[in-house]
C-alpha cells in the first residue's frame, strides 16, 4: 500500500506541475484559437481581437506599426480544430505597383509572400503551422516580431 501511495503523490505533483506551467511554456494551437489571441496579447498586441471569418472560421484582427493585419485560420473542421494560420495585411496603392516590383520581393525574401489582389493592390500574407501540437508561447510570439519586420519591409519595398 506504501508504493501505491508513493506512485500516487508522484503523479499527483506531476499533474499539479503541469497545471501551473508560465504563460511563457502554454501552447499555442490553431485548435485553440483563445491560445493564439493570449499569445498576440502577451506579445504586446493588447488591442487585438477574436472574431469570425465570412465562411465561419475564427480571425484575429490586431495592429502593428499603425499596420492593421488579420490572422485567419486554415485547415478548419466545422468552423473549428484549425490546423494552420496566416498573418495577412493588404494596402490601398496609391500608384500602380507593378507585378515585376511583387515579384523582385518574392525572389529576395524567403518569409512573406505578395501578391496583388483582384483590384491590383498589393497584399503581403506568412504562413504558421500550428498543427500537431502547436509551439510554444514564446516561439509564437518571435513570429509576431518577425511579421513585424516582414511588414515594414514590405511597405518600404513598394513605397519605393
Amino acid at each position: 500500500m506504501t508504493a501505491f501511495r508513493t506512485a500516487f503523490a508522484a503523479l499527483a505533483f506531476i499533474a499539479g506541475s503541469a497545471l501551473s506551467l508560465p504563460a511563457a511554456a502554454q501552447m499555442v494551437r490553431g485548435q485553440n484559437p483563445q491560445s493564439v489571441l493570449a499569445a498576440m496579447k502577451a506579445g504586446g498586441y493588447s488591442g487585438a481581437t477574436l472574431s469570425t471569418d465570412k465562411g465561419g472560421d475564427p480571425m484575429i484582427n490586431a495592429e502593428t506599426n499603425d499596420t492593421k493585419f488579420a490572422v485567419f485560420f486554415y485547415n478548419c473542421k466545422d468552423n473549428k480544430d484549425c490546423a494552420t494560420v496566416q498573418f495577412y495585411t493588404a494596402y490601398k496603392a496609391e500608384k500602380p505597383i507593378a507585378l515585376e516590383r511583387i515579384n523582385e520581393w518574392n525572389n529576395s525574401r524567403r518569409f512573406g509572400r505578395a501578391s496583388l489582389d483582384k483590384d491590383n493592390d498589393p497584399v503581403i500574407r506568412m504562413d504558421v503551422d500550428l498543427d500537431d501540437g502547436g509551439m510554444p508561447q514564446a516561439l509564437f510570439i518571435d513570429n509576431l516580431e518577425f511579421w513585424e519586420s516582414v511588414v515594414v519591409g514590405f511597405e518600404k519595398h513598394i513605397a519605393s
